[in-house]
């Protein structure tokens, strides 16, 4: 009887592995981007494409049509459709040994949506500014696919690990790239075609991240450092040093700190006295106060009211943002924590912590490097829907613990190839309109470079698509950073003027933002703007409409006397000020030494001038990290591009 069930749940375990393997070798498979809900390119030839068993026809029908091809010995097909017009929803039926249908399939026009964060940057980072769209999108025909953040030096990839096609709800709305959204909503309401986005972005990613290997061999010291990941060892060192380093930091950093006092955290009680604690104005930096410039952790406390009609009610606690990582308490309950400085601090206070009277609000907050504190002009409150209390103003803070510098990690993940390999090489087989770009931050201290790298990506990745010379809009840097009152040298304004040079590449469009940042902010919040000036520069562009989509271009330069006289391109209606007089240009002599200049508009052109310069050679326009009051516009309400020019 034993031998009997040994031979029978042998034949079973057989059968099962043939199975299996019919299903892993024998079963038609889809890249991810090739899925349920996917907006396919129209009015142009697609391919579909997948893998099967060597020898296998499979068949591809959707809207009439019917193609089939027979996979190779490497069990690749692919199939291309005719061009199809914009509309939908389809179904698609792609028939092997097996039968796979998609669903819910539009026709219009597909973006790649990539650089750093910027592009990265969710519609819940801004949902502040956009309260009615978190709450109430909806929009079925614009699509998002979520590209995995990946990388890898030795493997170009054909596919994804994993992503779906999502529609805007208000349960999606959050994930979508916000200056895609915007841009997409903005040709969604010119155009009415489904916009699918395909978000391959990543936070801080340089533009060498993002190019092929063939494509490295022009940039000799970026493809070195390639080859060096592509060994294992050497990255998995490069990991664990980082972590290990970090892993001490903060354990050292715990050990020390007295405001954990061995777990039992004292100055969390609601009665603590502080009184003895210095004062701090907040939002500001200790680093300007009696503390100095210290780096390690320092604890924050403040008292404050709130009134009986108020206590129970939950709120919202906004804590703009802080250098570098907080944990924030109220009356002694964690209430919410950020591990690093850019996301603006949104947290959630629960009905019942609050109560009538005297409450208190302490932050633990961490600084590994440079200046710890609360960033300026952001908002420091506690938000009810009735009432809005300030927390701005005097804080009680203490030193917890000094640490030395925390040494800041490698970053394998920014390191040239990667990027392309992982998130854009599964990508080309997919037909596309164009690409929208919001990157630079990341190289400015590399501009000159820039002025080859960047139409090199673009060169690379129409390469790569085989679509020609596909459309390709990018955003120039917005102003960030303090103002300065005195004309003077800024890496910024120079990655600007090499993304301003990039022009010159065919089929190029940049909407230029240096009206629309936050000088004390990396991520502006402002990406509804930012999108509509991609898509005016995508209605000329990827839609040959006769559109004014650009602010004024620097064109040439004539010196007349003491006098240069500028000529734009892009003038639209005309040159307009906004303000009563031009600000933001500068002048120099052949000493190089610029000086605020006057400037007039006379037509389409702007004089500028300066009575200590008798001899001019160049002049700058809106050349600076922030140029705050630069004005010049035409009159489509479209600035100007900083310039330099010579």
């Amino acid at each position: 009887m034993k031998t009997n069930i040994k031979k029978w749940f042998s034949m079973l375990l057989s059968i099962c592995i043939v199975l299996c393997v019919q299903s892993a070798f024998g079963t038609v498979r889809l890249p991810r981007l090739i899925s349920d809900g996917m907006v396919l390119q129209r009015d142009a030839t697609v391919r579909i494409w997948g893998w099967a068993d060597a020898g296998e026809i499979v068949t591809v029908k959707i809207c009439g049509q019917s193609h089939a091809d027979r996979t190779d010995q490497e069990g690749c097909w692919a199939v291309s459709l005719k061009a199809m017009e914009a509309g939908g929803p389809h179904e698609m039926t792609i028939e092997g040994d097996n039968q796979i249908v998609l669903k819910d399939i539009l026709i219009g026009d597909v973006w790649v949506c990539s650089g750093q964060s910027n592009m990265e940057l969710p519609m819940n980072r801004v949902s502040d500014r956009y309260p009615d769209i978190a709450a109430h999108a909806s929009n079925p025909s614009i699509r998002q696919f979520m590209v995995p953040r990946r990388y890898d030096f030795n493997v170009v990839h054909e596919d994804v690990t994993e992503g779906r096609w999502q529609a805007v709800t208000p349960e999606t709305i959050g994930s979508f790239t916000a200056t895609g959204y915007f841009f997409a909503a903005s040709l969604y309401e010119k155009y009415g075609v489904p916009i699918g986005l395909i978000n391959s972005a990543l936070g801080g990613s340089p533009a060498e991240a993002w190019l092929s290997e063939d494509a490295l061999k022009a940039f000799p010291e970026h493809l070195e450092t390639a080859i060096q990941f592509k060994d294992p060892a050497h990255v998995d060192s490069i990991i664990k040093d980082d972590q290990q380093r970090e892993k001490e930091w903060y354990s050292r950093l715990d050990e020390l700190d007295k405001g954990l006092a061995g777990g039992k955290m004292p100055w969390l009680d609601l009665d603590f006295d502080a009184s003895a604690w210095a004062t701090m104005e907040v939002p500001g930096y200790w680093a300007d106060g009696d503390l100095g410039l210290v780096n390690g952790v320092v604890w924050f406390r403040k008292e404050f009211e709130v009134s009986p009609e108020l206590a129970g009610k939950a709120a919202k606690l906004r804590l703009g943002c802080i250098v570098d990582a907080d944990t924030a308490y109220i009356n002694g309950t964690k209430v919410g924590t950020t591990g690093y400085q850019y996301p603006p601090r949104r947290y959630e206070v629960p009905a019942n912590l609050l109560k009538a009277g005297k409450n208190v609000i302490v932050i633990r907050v961490i600084n590994t490097t440079g200046r710890g504190g609360f960033v300026l002009e952001k908002p420091y409150e506690i938000r009810f829907a009735e009432k809005t209390i300030d927390l701005k103003g005097p804080w009680k803070y203490k030193l917890g613990a000094t640490m030395e510098p925390l040494a800041g990690p490698v970053f394998i993940r920014w390191k040239p190839l990667g990027l392309y390999n992982a998130m854009i090489a599964p990508l080309i087989n997919y037909r596309i309109k164009g690409v929208i770009w919001y990157q630079g931050e990341s190289n400015t201290g590399r501009a000159k470079e820039y002025e080859t790298l960047f139409p090199a990506v673009i060169a690379n990745w129409r390469e790569k698509w085989n679509q020609g010379d596909f459309p390709f809009l990018y955003v120039q840097l917005a102003n960030f950073m303090q103002a300065k009152d005195q004309p003077s040298e800024s890496g910024w304004a120079e990655l600007r003027q090499a993304q301003l040079k990039t022009l010159a590449v065919p089929n190029t469009a940049t909407a230029v933002t240096i009206d629309i940042g936050e000088w004390n902010d990396i991520h502006p919040l402002n990406k509804q703007e930012v999108g509509r000036r991609l898509a005016l520069g995508a209605q000329k562009v990827a839609y040959d409409e006769d559109v004014v989509y650009s602010g004024p271009i620097y064109e040439s330069m004539k010196i007349d006397g003491n006098r240069a006289v500028l000529s734009f391109s892009h003038v639209g209606g005309g040159l307009t000020v906004k303000g009563d007089s031009l600000k933001c240009f500068s002048i120099a002599g052949s000493d190089k030494k610029f000086v605020w200049a006057k400037a007039v508009i006379k037509g389409d052109q702007v004089v500028v001038w300066s009575d200590s310069v008798n001899e001019p050679v160049a002049v700058r326009y809106a050349w600076a990290d922030n140029p705050e009051g630069a004005n010049l516009y035409n009159a489509e309400g479209l600035p100007a591009s900083p310039f330099s020019a010579e």
